[in-house]
């Protein structure tokens, strides 16, 4: 028999996880036991990315369920469609995409700071669950950013992998300072179209390269001072008239920079990351830095402070909704595609 204060020392344990019950199954109630996603069953063309009903994945200890919104359709996606073995997580079928945006709708174990129906955005290279192009990811938290203020969840969902790529560039790679002379080669792209205006936002004199004239108006709206055609200009000649005592920084985001690389003003710096073919090459007194983006709470901290600093703007050249993953993925490999493409998973 229980003694009156054991009595309520067991009724407050019950109490408690009666309550700890409660709070699990309201986080966990919204969330159905599958969902729909695009995977392939094996490496090859787009039109083997199709929808699939998938298990919603469960969070581990350290990750957060987030229901997804939009998410990002990228280069490095058709990569690891056609290699799928470039990932350590590459289990078929195997739901493609490393980013985008939604709502948190479970907490695994351990995890703090974050809270159910919160608004974040994640990049997640070879998440050990699986990719984005799905209705629900779980993903490590610390892989994961609050949403900055005042953008919709359609712009971060575009942009968790340009963005930081972009930002660590200007700011981390080359450490662009104001005043400095700033060639960004591939501006109109995903991540030039963000990069463009990080530099804009540090101060510097932004000459951008783009490879058609209709992508002109908007790279120089962005913040870019001259704007030349990379595939038909004399890029040599364009870097001499803008910056006559030589260039301070490169950053390269696209094949084409060789002739400008050699008006570089000594001690000069170029960056570019990884996946950019053929990789540039400086003369002796250049330092030449190859990058990765890093997710991490401090990295997002950054970003969301330069997000909200310049007021980003987040070109979209295209949006199809989940069904449509394979046609998003051949819209991109059919190139000139001006800012990104996108998944719309859930609308408003």
């Amino acid at each position: 028999m229980l003694t009156p204060s054991l009595r309520t020392l067991h009724g407050r344990a019950l109490l408690i996880a009666g309550l700890a019950v409660l709070i699990l199954a309201g986080a966990h109630a919204a969330v159905p036991a599958t969902m729909q996603a695009a995977a392939i069953d094996h490496a090859g063309e787009a039109t083997g990315l199709t929808v699939h009903t998938l298990p919603v994945p469960r969070p581990a200890a350290g990750e957060v369920l987030i229901a997804l919104h939009t998410a990002g359709v990228a280069s490095w996606d058709v990569e690891t469609r056609r290699r799928p073995d470039m990932l350590t997580h590459a289990r078929m079928p195997l739901v493609l995409g490393t980013d985008g945006s939604g709502t948190i709708a479970a907490l695994g174990p351990g995890v703090t700071g974050f809270k159910v129906g919160e608004q974040v955005y994640t990049y997640s290279w070879d998440n050990p669950q699986g990719g984005f192009y799905a209705e629900y990811v779980a993903v490590p938290a610390e892989r994961v950013g609050r949403l900055p203020k005042g953008m919709s969840l359609t712009d971060a969902g575009a942009i968790a992998t340009t963005a930081l790529t972009a930002q660590q560039g200007i700011d981390d790679a080359l450490k662009v300072r104001r005043g400095e002379s700033v060639l960004i080669h591939g501006a109109a792209g995903g991540v030039g179209t963000l990069a463009v205006q990080f530099a804009h936002l540090r101060g510097a004199r932004v000459l951008a390269t783009v490879s058609a004239p209709d992508e002109a108006d908007l790279v120089k709206s962005l913040g870019a001072d001259v704007v030349v055609d990379g595939r038909h200009d004399d890029l040599a000649a364009a870097a001499r008239a803008f910056a006559p005592q030589g260039l301070d920084a490169v950053l390269v985001l696209a094949a084409g920079a060789g002739p400008a690389l050699a008006t570089l003003k000594p001690p000069a710096r170029i960056a570019y990351p990884s996946g950019v073919h053929p990789e540039p090459q400086g003369a002796a007194d250049v330092k030449v830095i190859r990058y990765d983006a890093i997710p991490g709470p401090g990295e997002f901290a950054r970003l969301n402070a330069a997000i909200e600093a310049v007021r980003l703007r987040v070109p979209i050249a295209a949006r199809f909704p989940l069904a449509q993953a394979a046609a998003a993925q051949q819209r991109l490999e059919a190139g000139h595609v001006v800012g990104k493409v996108i998944l719309e998973i859930r609308t408003p």
